[in-house]
């Protein structure tokens, strides 16, 4: 009796040890099943987050490729006064490769490097028109206008200086025509060309708000690369036409209006983009990577920063000299 009642208990434990073992076993197949199915879309999955990334990575650098030009607005304007000869002069010693230049006209036709906003800021009044000052006059400002700069004062510079200064050492010099009374635009177009023939200066673009004025000097100097003004219209809200001058080489755009389609727009009518004027970093990043010629900013120094540090970590990356390589993935 006793001996039957042992071979039945272990059998009962034969059994549950059985039952437990295959249920371990099913266990193990069915965790084997769900991670050979899981595992493939997990791989995927790292594989595009992975591609995503390099994507991230190929347009942060695909600019080094080639990189617009950092154009110095009114030269370092962050360390003097704007187009004064010491902004000019700071801005050359960054190694900027375009300065940018605001010109208006004294009331006797002579071509001053300044604009209305810098000279209300000098005389204190803001209702100044630089068209009603004389040669004379003009010579008379003082252009510190409490910067802390070394020389006792500062004189507006005339274009024709100011071009004698910095068209040797830089790539481009873009002259950003301004008009107004009493003048307004009366001769304008041949005054400019003139101070351009004059000192020679072969890598001058013209850039205006006035489509009539870039039409003459465009029949006047062929050419003469000129440039188009885009922006929105602050009482409508609409935005000026992206095509509109034909003979035109560039369009300067204001920057937040910048974007993908704008600029395939205008390179697929030939014309070179210019963004106008950015001064915050966000701006600076994102604009790098739009495919664009020319980056105008009053901060050089900053921008110029950015351009480095994005070098140096892209080429950390292998990135740059993979795309000196390939040309572009």
């Amino acid at each position: 009796m006793d001996g039957c009642k042992s071979e039945r208990r272990l059998r009962e434990f034969s059994f549950g040890k059985r039952s437990v073992l295959c249920r371990w076993i099913l266990r193990l197949i069915t965790m084997l099943i769900v991670l050979a199915l899981i595992l493939p879309f997990g791989f995927r999955f790292h594989l595009r987050r992975r591609l995503i990334s390099q994507q991230m990575r190929v347009r942060e650098c695909e600019w080094l490729q080639n990189p617009p030009f950092l154009c110095a607005h009114g030269g370092d304007s962050e360390k003097a006064f704007p187009n004064t000869m010491e902004a000019y002069y700071y801005a050359l010693q960054l190694h900027v490769n375009c300065i940018e230049i605001d010109i208006s006209r004294s009331s006797d036709g002579v071509l001053f490097a300044i604009h209305d906003r810098e000279l209300q800021k000098i005389t204190e009044n803001n209702t100044a028109k630089f068209g009603y000052f004389g040669k004379n006059e003009v010579e008379e400002l003082d252009a510190r206008y409490q910067q802390p700069i070394k020389i006792e004062k500062q004189r507006v510079p005339t274009l024709e200086d100011a071009l004698t200064l910095i068209s040797q050492s830089v790539g481009l010099v873009i002259l950003d025509a301004k008009f107004g009374p009493p003048l307004y635009e009366k001769g304008l177009a041949e005054d400019i060309i003139s101070v351009v023939e004059k000192t020679n200066c072969r890598n001058c673009v013209i850039l205006s708000k006035s489509d009539n004025l870039l039409s003459k000097i465009n029949k006047l100097k062929q050419d003469f690369p000129v440039g188009y003004v885009v922006q929105k219209d602050l009482s409508t809200g609409v935005r000026s036409k992206l095509l509109r001058i034909e003979g035109a080489d560039f369009v300067s755009v204001y920057h937040p209006l910048i974007n993908e389609k704008l600029v395939k727009t205008i390179h697929e009518g030939s014309k070179k983009v210019y963004a106008w004027t950015v001064d915050d970093e966000s701006s600076m990043y994102r604009l790098l990577r739009q495919n664009i010629e020319v980056i105008i900013t009053g901060k050089p120094a900053v921008l110029q920063g950015i351009m480095l540090k994005i070098q140096k970590e892209c080429r950390v990356h292998d990135w740059y000299a993979r795309f000196a390589a390939e040309e572009k993935i």
